[in-house]
Formats: structure tokens, sequence, C-alpha cells
């Protein structure tokens, strides 16, 4: 999708292009990573949306909706400056849609003064989760570390003699560096830090083999994955390392992208294309036949995003301009998600479960993850006590 905004972008959909304002319809400010080697994250996470919007009938509760879509291309100031206009000139009642903390950490400060409810579709920075914890801010994913907190609980009791770890230099990928290492109990072997977007990997390549690491824990979201995948793989480096990630590096986008030599990864997420209820078999299903791909936990988030707003929408009645009954129906988690058991911890983070995935050949020839174990049952982030907010 091209950037700038496009009102209605998802009119394919029949998204109501209704200019009433205020409780006869409701206005949602949709700003996500749409293009460079992160955009095929924020393209995920929109499609999901927009197969949640396709599953209302363009309405959120029973009001008409109006989504508007701006691409922050993973800049902060570009997305302050679609911020700006989607709370001054197109007055939206609520925001979603980020990718990136790098994005997301700045321009908060501006949503939350304007008390308009945000809702998380992917990054779950800490900031927001212990004691600056917000009433308009609410996370449908996941807390950065929650992930790789599970699959550092994992690792620890494979017994590797060291594991490198590598990720970028960024708040997402400093704390998900955190969540592993706050449960796994060996060997660090090392740990690196490289540039968001860096698709170039010979010299950690370098240091991975000089460290005598057993094993690999990497998070390199979009085309960084892809390309540290490919490059592993090709320096024979994956025949003597194991490589361990979260699901946001081993999701169906890496997979398409570098298919057989990712055969036997193992990684963690809070859901899994295999979950058996009924709700994620109408998604499967219906985004397979939408998009013709398997969808990611990106979309997933995105469609659980819209999901939870149609519910609490639904629950007061339409009267989205009572903000504190309408917080306070977000925080009931009145919809049912994809992945199945959710809700909100006292700091509007998810409590869920964490389970362990592998990359297989599925019995369509698809390559795919598959559910492997539950490691983690209604995990609380660990900075949630911190939260004062009742």
């Amino acid at each position: 999708m091209k950037s700038g905004i496009l009102v209605a972008a998802l009119s394919a959909l029949a998204l109501s292009t209704s200019a009433a304002y205020g409780a006869d319809s409701i206005k949602v400010g949709f700003l996500s990573t749409l293009s460079g080697p992160g955009g095929v994250v924020g393209i995920e996470i929109r499609d999901g949306f927009e197969l949640a919007m396709k599953h209302l009938n363009g309405k959120l509760g029973d009001l008409p909706a109006t989504v508007i879509v701006e691409d922050d291309k993973q800049k902060a100031d570009v997305g302050r400056q679609a911020v700006d206009r989607m709370l001054k000139r197109d007055h939206v009642d609520v925001m979603t849609g980020m990718v990136f903390s790098n994005v997301l950490l700045p321009v908060m400060p501006s949503i939350l003064a304007s008390d308009t409810i945000y809702i998380s579709t992917n990054t779950g920075p800490k900031e927001y989760a212990g004691d600056k914890c917000n009433k308009n801010f609410f996370v449908v994913s996941w807390q950065n570390e929650d992930t790789a907190a599970a699959m550092g609980k994992y690792v620890s009791e494979q017994k590797h003699k060291g594991v490198f770890l590598i990720a970028p230099n960024y708040p997402g990928g400093r704390e998900t560096i955190e969540g592993f290492k706050h449960l796994y109990k060996g060997k660090i072997a090392d740990e690196v830090y490289v540039k968001l977007q860096q698709l170039d990997f010979s010299a950690e390549i370098a240091q991975a083999r000089a460290s005598k690491a057993d094993a690999v824990f990497f998070f390199l979201p979009g085309g960084m994955g892809i390309s540290f995948i490919k490059q592993m793989a090709d320096s024979g480096l994956t025949k003597t390392m194991t490589m361990y990630t979260p699901g946001f590096s081993a999701d169906q986008d890496t997979i398409k992208a570098v298919g057989e030599p990712m055969i036997g990864m193992y990684n963690t997420a809070q859901w899994s294309p295999d979950m058996d209820n009924p709700v994620n078999k109408r998604f499967m299903e219906d985004f397979q036949k939408t998009y013709h791909r398997i969808p990611t936990m990106y979309a997933v988030q995105g469609y659980d995003s819209a999901m939870l707003l149609d519910g609490a929408v639904r629950k007061i009645h339409g009267k989205i301009e009572d903000k504190n009954a309408f917080r306070q129906a977000l925080r009931s988690a009145p919809f049912k998600a994809v992945q199945g058991n959710f809700k909100f911890n006292n700091n509007q983070f998810p409590i869920q479960n964490y389970y362990l995935r592998q990359v297989v050949k599925n019995d369509k020839g698809e390559i795919t993850n598959k559910t492997v174990e539950t490691i983690f049952t209604d995990y609380h982030d660990r900075y949630a006590p911190e939260c004062k907010m009742q």
C-alpha cells in the first residue's frame, strides 16, 4: 500500500465512510509500517484488521466505521506527522496499528495526552507495562519480553554449551534479549546488537563462529530475519548451531522468503496456525481465501484488535464518547481471541499462553508452524506488579 492518508482505505471490505462523527460512527486511525524491510509486518497486521472488518460488515459494535490508514515508513518523524493529522484534522476516536517501538515510543505521549485510546497490535514496551502504565494504552499482542522469555526457559532445558545472542539495537530488540536472559540459565557466548534494518550479517556470522556457541537466539524482524537465516544457512553454521527465535522471526512471512532451510527451527509465540478452536479455524480459512497465503501471528494481532474494539463498542451500546465506560469495556476483553484464552492484566497487557512451535511441512506439503508444547499458561509479564492502575 502506498503511503499517505487513505480514508476508508479498506473500502474493498465495505467500510463505511459516513461523514458523521461521534456516537453515530467511529473513526479509527491505523498507523503502521507498510513499506521498507519491516513493511511485511505492517501489511500482515493491516490485512488481519481488514479481514475482521469484513467479518463485522464494516462496523464496530453497531457503529459504521471509518479506518484511516497511514504508513509511518518505520520512521518516528513520519509517525509524528501522521499522528498529528489523525488527532487534529481527522479527530479519530481510537488509534492502532504500529509495529515498531522506535516509532511508537516517540509518538505515544501525544496520543495519550489527547486522551485518545491506543490499542497496540504489536510492540508492548516495558515503559507502559510497569509504573508508567496508562489508562489509554492497551496491548493485544504481548509485552516485548514475553515470547523471548518463553524461549529462554525452553533453551535452558536443552543444555547447550553456549548461546550466541543477536538483535537490533532499538528498544524492542534490547527488551527481547532481556526477556530471553531473564529465564535462560545457561552460558551466553556473546551478545551482539546491530542496526535496525541491517541486511548484511557477514561480520556477525563470523563473530558467531568465533564464539564457539552451539546455539543462536536471534530476534531480527521482517527482512532482517530473512537475510540472517539465509546467510547462516549459506555459511554452513546451521549445521553446528541450533537456531532459536521468537515467533516474529520464524513466521509465515519469513518462511515464504526462506523456505526449506527453516524446517526444524523452533520458535515461541502466543498462537499457531494449527490451533483447534472455531475462531482460529474461521480465521485461517477466510484469511487464506482472501489473501492466498497462510497468515502470521501479526495478522492474528490485527484481527484480534478489531474484534476487541467491536466487542467493547457493542458492550457500551455505541456510547464511545463516554471514555471511562469505553476503557472499562475494553479492559473486560469482550471478544473471542483467535488464540483462545485471553484477558487483560492490571496493566492492560495480555495474560495468555505461550507455545513452542516448530517449522515443518504439513500434510499439504506447505512449510508452516505446528504446536509442539505449551511453555507458559496464563503468563503474567514481569512488569505488571509495578503498575498501580486499578
